[in-house]
C-alpha cells in the first residue's frame, strides 16, 4: 500500500469523515459552475451596469471566441480593464489564501489556523506601515514600496518564527512554532504601533491596508502575484498525499516513509509564499483562509487531495462575492465584509463544534 493511501486510512480511522462523502468530482463541477456565475455578477455589477449577455460577450470575445461585438466600447473597457483584473485578483487571492489555510491546519493540526498564524499579517503590516513612512515612491509592476515591503515582511516574519521555534525548545516541535508564531508577532505589532504613531497624516493609508481591499488591482499586480500564488498553490497540492501523512502526527508520519523535517519546511515555505504574495496586492484579508477549508472539511472528510483544490474553488467565491459585497456597500473594506460573515463561523468554532481534526 502506498503512503499515500496507508496515511489515508489511518486518518480516516483517526479523524473520521462523512458516512457518504458527495464526489469530489462533483462538488468542483458545482463549486466552478458557481465560481463562473460569481465572477460574470462582479464584472456585471457596478456603478455603471453592464448587461450579463453583454459582460459574457465581453468576456468570450477576450479570449479569442468570435463573438459579435453587441456593446459599447465604454462597457467594453469598464469589464476588460477596470472589473474583470480586481474579480481576477480576488479568485486568486481567495483561492491562494485558503489553500495556505488548509495547509497550516493540516501541518499544525489546528482547524483554527489560517495563513496568518505564523505572523505573517504582523509582519506584513509592520513592512507596510514602515513604506508609508519612507519618502520615497518607486513603482515596480504598478507595486509601491507598501506592496513590496509588506511582501518582504510577511516572508521575514516567517522565516524568523521557523528558525526560533524549530527547536521548541522544551516544547514539542508544532507547540514551539505557535509559541514562537505568538511571541514575534506580539514584538511586530508594538512595532508597528509606534509606526502607526509617527504616520501622522498618513495613518489612513496604513489602516486602508490593515483592513484589506482590492480597489488598487490591476493587470500588472495581478501579473506579480499570479505565479507566485498559483505556483506556491499547486505545489501544496502536489504535497497532498503528504499532508495526509503530517495529519497523523511527526512519529506516524515518519513511519510511513515522509521525511517529516524536510516536508514540512518546504509546506511551511510554500503557504507563508502564497499568503505573502496575496497580502502584497490585497492587504489583510481576514477569515477566508479559516472559513474556506474548514467548511470543505465538514463536507468531504479529511483528505487533503480532495480538501486543498475545493477549498481553493471556495475560497475565490468567498472573496469574489465578498468584494462586490464591499463595492455595491460604497467601496467599504473587503476585510470589513470578510469579517463580518466569518467571525460568526469563528465564534461556532470556539463554541466547542467538533471538528475533523479533533482527537
Amino acid at each position: 500500500m502506498s503512503i499515500g493511501a496507508r496515511s489515508l486510512a489511518l486518518a480516516r480511522a483517526h479523524v473520521g469523515r462523512p458516512a457518504r462523502a458527495p464526489s469530489a468530482a462533483v462538488l468542483a463541477l458545482v463549486g466552478l459552475g458557481a465560481l463562473a456565475c460569481a465572477v460574470v455578477a462582479a464584472v456585471a455589477v457596478g456603478s455603471v451596469a453592464v448587461a450579463p449577455g453583454d459582460t459574457v460577450g465581453i468576456l468570450l470575445r477576450s479570449i479569442g471566441l468570435p463573438i459579435d461585438r453587441t456593446w459599447s466600447p465604454a462597457a467594453e473597457t469598464i469589464v476588460l480593464e477596470l472589473r474583470l483584473p480586481r474579480v481576477l485578483t480576488a479568485i486568486m487571492v481567495g483561492g491562494g489564501l485558503a489553500v495556505a489555510g488548509a495547509a497550516f491546519q493540516g501541518l499544525l493540526r489546528n482547524p483554527l489556523a489560517d495563513p496568518y498564524v505564523l505572523g505573517t499579517a504582523s509582519g506584513a503590516a509592520l513592512g507596510a506601515a514602515v513604506a508609508v513612512l519612507i519618502p520615497f515612491r518607486a513603482v515596480f509592476l504598478d507595486l509601491g514600496l507598501l506592496h513590496l515591503l509588506s511582501f518582504a515582511g510577511a516572508l521575514a516574519s516567517v522565516a524568523v518564527v521557523y528558525r526560533l521555534g524549530r527547536g521548541g525548545g522544551p516544547f514539542a516541535p508544532l507547540t514551539g512554532l505557535l509559541l514562537t508564531g505568538y511571541a514575534v508577532g506580539s514584538l511586530l505589532a508594538a512595532g508597528l504601533a509606534m509606526t502607526m504613531f509617527l504616520a501622522g497624516s498618513n495613518l489612513r493609508q496604513i489602516f486602508a491596508f490593515l483592513l484589506g481591499g482590492l480597489e488598487g488591482a490591476s493587470w500588472l499586480r495581478l501579473a506579480f502575484a499570479a505565479p507566485l500564488i498559483a505556483g506556491g498553490s499547486l505545489a501544496i497540492v502536489a504535497r497532498a498525499r503528504v499532508l495526509n501523512g503530517l495529519l497523523l502526527g511527526e512519529e506516524a508520519a515518519a513511519h510511513l516513509g515522509v521525511d517529516v523535517r524536510r516536508e514540512r519546511a518546504v509546506l511551511l515555505a510554500l503557504a507563508s509564499l502564497v499568503t505573502a504574495a496575496a497580502v502584497a496586492v490585497a492587504g489583510l484579508v481576514g477569515f477566508i483562509g479559516l472559513v474556506a477549508p474548514h467548511l470543505v472539511r465538514l463536507v468531504v472528510g479529511p483528505d487533503a487531495r480532495r480538501v486543498l483544490p475545493l477549498a481553493a474553488i471556495l475560497g475565490a467565491i468567498l472573496l469574489v462575492l465578498a468584494d462586490l459585497g464591499a463595492r455595491l456597500l460604497g467601496e467599504i473594506p473587503v476585510g470589513v465584509v470578510t469579517a463580518v460573515v466569518g467571525a460568526p463561523f469563528f465564534l461556532a468554532l470556539l463554541r466547542g463544534t467538533r471538528s475533523a481534526y479533533e482527537l
